[in-house]
């Protein structure tokens, strides 16, 4: 299987649907005109589709968050960036729990709603660019890494060079080649939030 976990599909919809939400919200409070009244409506949909497509988020997130191999480093980032997405995903809940209500009694959303929809979508923003780190920069979920070799891709004809063996002696130049690999993928075991972590 290559896909570790299903984090990474469920998490651009969740981006996808909350930004284009509190988008359409925005717009609703400062344009005026026949289309207002549709675009509150796919604000609205697009805010209770994407609260669904989050709990299933959270859900692969934490299963990620128990699973995938990490070492010291990475596990800080990805604690840091769990605790970011439980304050997003509490705060998408309750807005779109909020939004259902006022829809259900025939209310409007006014333009403090439109407020709390763009500190939701910041929110989120954060809390992606901190999963996003987790990847590019820790390499986690990450099946395999390649070598930094010095390849020199302005030249045509470099896939010849890539085709050539990798020798030992090769590998001995890079010493700092495959640290970043090695980091990212030793085991780090989590053994409950209630223990205290240790190294």
């Amino acid at each position: 299987m290559i896909i570790p976990n299903w984090h990474p599909l469920f998490v651009h919809f969740t981006v996808a649907l909350i930004f284009l939400s509190a988008l359409l919200f925005v717009l609703t409070c400062v344009i005026k005109g026949p289309l207002r009244e549709q675009w509150l409506i796919v604000a609205c949909w697009s805010l209770w589709f994407g609260m669904g497509i989050t709990i299933l988020t959270g859900l692969t997130g934490v299963y990620a968050y128990n699973t995938v191999a990490h070492d010291t480093p990475s596990h800080i980032a990805m604690t840091e960036h769990r605790n970011w997405a439980i304050v997003t995903i509490a705060v998408i809940l309750l807005l779109g729990v909020l939004s259902a209500l006022r829809a259900r009694s025939g209310k409007r959303l006014d333009g403090i709603f439109a407020v709390a929809m763009t500190v939701a979508a910041l929110l989120l923003a954060s809390t992606a660019w901190h999963g996003g780190e987790l990847v590019y920069r820790y390499g986690l979920g990450v099946m395999s890494l390649p070598k930094a070799e010095g390849h020199d891709h302005a030249h045509e004809g470099h896939e010849h060079a890539h085709a050539e063996p990798r020798t030992e002696e090769h590998a001995h130049s890079h010493p700092e080649a495959g640290m970043e690999v090695e980091g990212a993928t030793k085991p780090h075991e989590h053994t409950g939030e209630s223990e205290p972590h240790s190294h």
